[in-house]
């Protein structure tokens, strides 16, 4: 009885003309083909998550995204249009087809910097942008990172809570955007080179700097050092968009000694007149970055700088009625799911924005000095057996339980 011959069921090639030929129950099949159907697999995934950010992009135009973010968030016109552009980009990025023999040219991602002070609005962009985006997306706090081998977290932890986001799917993370806050915290501390350590400092944004430039990092999926046990997983940062805010507290002293020192000779009069002492932040540049303590090869590696305005007493009035989010709408609706129907009058809107400016706490101090004045009747009337079905908030009553809170002891910045 002649012996069958063994070949591959996909080819046919004979046992003999293959590397290595894979036995199954009813057939064969050989290194070639599979490496060819490992292609095809490639090939059919990279369509499938194209098509996936082509479906994300309907109707998400940078007018259409500063549209969305016009409903939560007031004033801010400069950074939202360059945020807008930058995601818009980002996509298109995204979408760009792999580099040809008759087109070389390659987008770069563009990552941003927001400068503003505290409460103006800079996580805020970043969490709205989130609702609407079809991309994970994380927030991380730059203070609690430390160099390699440091109590503290690594860099790579940023990565892992993007793949948290993702819930571990690496090709999606692959495409996410990060918001690192507080980024000014991990300024150099002098100019001039220390023997010393300098481990929540320098140190971080040289850790940062094989992040934002796009390479191949191992991430622990679990975080940190915690479990060295844990196998890591392989993240590409090429296509991960980066955005950073810090209030950068005191840059505009160096932007002032900076802009004031180039109106020099005959213009110096007509240069100064054109210059806003009090908004100098429209004016911060990359020298200014450095001059505060960023090192140059991290802010080469963010070509998108843009600012954000000090609110004003209009704009913080706006922000307490005006956005879908707004303050007052979610008091509205806390004592409405009470069934109790809650009515500020004018004066004392005007009284809670003249408190914040006085504390110097922006958008933030307007929800503190709100549960400073409402926190009685929240306390008091789901327990009431006389509940009453209205409640007005006079200025005389928010004066009262303003003075009465300890936040009214606090001394004024």
């Amino acid at each position: 009885m002649e012996k069958k011959e063994i070949k591959c069921s996909f080819c046919g090639r004979d046992k003999q003309d293959t590397n290595v030929l894979i036995a199954g129950i009813t057939g064969h099949i050989c290194d070639s083909c599979i490496a060819q159907a490992q292609n095809i697999i490639s090939e059919e995934l990279s369509q499938r998550s194209r098509t996936e950010i082509e479906g994300s992009l309907i109707m998400q135009r940078p007018s259409d995204i500063k549209r969305y973010l016009d409903d939560y968030v007031i004033g801010q016109e400069e950074a939202k249009k360059v945020l807008s552009v930058a995601v818009y980009n980002h996509y298109k990025r995204l979408l760009q087809k792999p580099i040809n023999t008759t087109d070389d040219v390659e987008i770069e991602k563009s990552n941003i910097i927001l400068v503003g002070e505290t409460g103006t609005g800079k996580t805020l962009l970043a969490r709205t942008i989130a609702k609407m985006l079809n991309v994970p997306f994380c927030i991380a706090d730059a203070t609690v990172l430390t160099e390699a081998g440091y109590v503290g977290e690594d860099v790579e932890s940023i990565l892992s809570r993007l793949l948290q986001s993702a819930d571990y799917d690496v090709s999606k993370a692959e495409r996410g955007i990060v918001f690192i806050d507080e980024i000014d915290k991990i300024g150099r501390k002098s100019d001039t080179p220390s023997i010393t350590r300098d481990v929540s400092g320098e140190g971080v944004q040289q850790a940062l700097l094989k992040l934002l430039e796009g390479s191949v990092v191992n991430v622990p999926p679990q975080g940190g050092r915690k479990h060295p046990e844990q196998k890591l997983i392989q993240v590409d940062t090429k296509n991960i968009l980066f955005i950073c805010g810090g209030a950068f507290d005191g840059i505009q002293k160096i932007i002032a000694r900076r802009v004031k020192s180039t109106a020099v000779g005959y213009s110096a009069s007509k240069e100064s007149a054109r210059i806003n002492d009090e908004h100098l932040l429209q004016y911060v540049g990359p020298t200014d970055l450095r001059s505060y303590g960023l090192i140059p090869e991290l802010i080469g590696r963010f070509p998108v700088l843009t600012y954000l305005d000090p609110l004003d007493k209009e704009s913080l009035r706006r922000i307490l009625t005006e956005p879908k989010n707004a303050l007052v709408k979610q008091y509205v609706k806390l004592f409405e799911m009470d069934k109790v129907k809650l009515t500020l009058d004018k004066k004392v809107l005007d009284f809670i924005v003249e408190r914040a400016i006085d504390y110097k706490l922006g958008a933030r101090g307007l929800r503190s000095i709100c549960e400073a004045i409402m926190t009685d009747a929240m306390y008091e009337m789901p327990g009431s057996s006389e509940r009453p079905t209205e409640l007005r908030i006079t200025l005389s009553y928010a004066r009262e339980k303003f003075d009465r809170s300890r936040m009214s002891q606090l001394k004024v910045a």
